[in-house]
């Protein structure tokens, strides 16, 4: 286990990087992560995880990448709900990583 400081707090993470209580996730919090990941968050990528974080509230679980385009391409139409526009944001592990960044837990299917 590991943590993160985020504003003075230290936010306590799994082996993998991932919160241990999703109630420390923020907004800043996001942003932590993300440096660590060498990621840039532009407004894309929060759409992304705005999107993730209303999926794990309607069926408390992190998706995989296969439902994530699908449920993406539902809500933000086909240009950002496939997987060349989502592994462009997420470094090729679209699933994992945004999961991580949203403050959710790691998809039970992906490696």
């Amino acid at each position: 286990m590991s943590t993160l400081n985020v504003d003075g707090r230290d936010i306590a993470l799994d082996k993998d990087g991932y919160l241990i209580d999703l109630q420390d996730w923020s907004r800043p919090v996001a942003e932590a992560l993300a440096a660590a990941e060498e990621v840039q968050l532009s407004a894309e990528h929060w759409e992304i995880l705005d999107l993730l974080r209303a999926f794990y509230a309607e069926f408390q679980l992190s998706p995989a990448n296969r439902p994530l385009i699908k449920y993406a391409a539902l809500k933000l139409g086909t240009e950002k709900g496939n997987s060349l526009h989502l592994n462009r944001l997420f470094k090729g592990t679209p699933a994992k990583l945004a999961a991580k960044l949203a403050g959710l837990p790691k998809p039970t299917n992906c490696l």
